[in-house]
């Protein structure tokens, strides 16, 4: 039984943690194969947006404290190749806690239970999230005397209100999916988050994809930014998307009254 599951439909990839028994803790292999499933949804052209999601009762608790954590700290030694690969190629934990890596499309979490720690990083590198209204979601490593190290000191102080974010690094605290609704961290919570996230994603994936990923990278790398330097960028983004392909056919199919068939060029 594959520990990640990777399947596409029609523009739609679906990246499942499926190691339910442990929570779907990220062990290396978990690691390794996250990492491989993001750079198919980065590199298939035919993919426009991503969900990921879990299987059993939580999204995901986390690095495997009995697994990874002692090897990334050196407190073991590798003992398969997962083990090796981790350790070899710092890129896979970069990739599969979406730390630093890009996945280029858009990515929907579809939480189906707790995001905790690794999880709750992994869950602020996506752009929409849908979540069940028992999911619990924080970032509790400071409790164990480790670093949430996937980004958390970057990220939540950002999407969530400074003094809350700082709230949850420095106790440990978990919040509700309703209180996380509230904060703008979730954008809805639902009975079933993998319908609501299907659904959004159908709509993504309908639009321009070269126009869909110029907009994603835009908004993303303009956070921050002086205004006049973010108008800059944003500019330089957004200038190319004018000259596709795509771009000729959108006004057209709407002159037309038709569906637009985009191509992605």
């Amino acid at each position: 039984m594959a520990v990640v599951d990777y399947a596409v439909n029609g523009h739609i990839a679906t990246v499942t943690l499926n190691r339910p028994e442990a929570r779907n803790a990220v062990n290396p292999e978990v690691a390794v194969r996250l990492a491989e499933a993001w750079h198919k949804v980065r590199d298939d052209d035919n993919v426009r947006v991503a969900i990921l999601t879990g299987t059993g009762s939580a999204f995901c608790a986390g690095a495997d404290l009995g697994q990874l954590i002692p090897l990334i700290s050196g407190s073991r030694a590798a003992e398969n190749e997962y083990d090796e690969k981790v350790l070899a190629n710092p890129d896979i934990f970069e990739c599969c806690f979406l730390r630093s890596f890009d996945p280029v499309k858009p990515v929907i979490a579809a939480l189906n239970g707790h995001a905790i720690a690794g999880g709750m990083e992994m869950t602020q590198g996506t752009d929409i999230r849908v979540a069940v209204p028992a999911a619990k979601l924080g970032v509790q490593e400071v409790k164990w005397a480790i670093f949430p190290a996937g980004g958390s000191t970057v990220r939540l102080t950002q999407q969530l209100p400074f003094a809350k974010g700082m709230e949850l690094l420095l106790t440990g605290d978990l919040i509700s999916a309703d209180e996380a609704l509230g904060l703008g961290f979730l954008n809805y919570v639902v009975d079933d988050p993998m319908a609501k996230a299907q659904e959004i994603a159908g709509k993504i994936a309908a639009n321009g994809p070269i126009a869909v990923q110029a907009i994603r990278k835009s908004a993303r790398a303009c956070l921050g930014m002086e205004e006049q330097a973010a108008l800059a960028l944003e500019t330089k983004i957004s200038a190319p998307v004018f000259k596709t392909e795509d771009a000729q056919e959108g006004p057209r199919a709407f002159m037309e009254k038709r569906a637009p068939v985009y191509k992605g060029r």
